[in-house]
């Protein structure tokens, strides 16, 4: 593992991706995760990197492993649901935003003064 070559590698995919080069993206933020497959940054633009280039399905795929890496994470489902409505699968990328909400208010509950959702 090497944060500071993920980091790196992640930097150069997101210089790719704002030089509208999603391809190139790929695979800089792929060598980002073997670098360091910790790197959420790396997983998030990945994720749009493959949306961008049109290739859906892998977006998806790679949405659906962020969201293993980090079940608790509102971004991961919302990247999800992002995909999933770009490539159609409407039923699905609701069941994703909702489940980022709900995510999301149970952070807002637990930083809440006396905030607990253990029930």
């Amino acid at each position: 593992m090497n944060p500071n070559q993920a980091e790196a590698l992640s930097q150069r995919g997101l210089d790719q991706l704002a030089a509208d080069s999603p391809g190139e993206a790929v695979q800089s933020f792929r060598e980002s995760i073997a670098a360091d497959s910790n790197h959420f940054e790396a997983h998030h633009g990945l994720i749009r990197a493959l949306r961008d280039a049109g290739r859906l399905e892998q977006s998806i795929a790679a949405a659906l492993a962020l969201t293993a890496l980090t079940p608790n994470d509102p971004l991961a489902h919302t990247a999800l649901s992002i995909s999933l409505q770009c490539a159609g699968h409407v039923p699905e990328a609701e069941a994703a935003a909702a489940r980022a909400r709900i995510l999301e208010w149970k952070a807002e509950l637990q930083s809440s003064p006396g905030g607990d959702t253990s029930q």
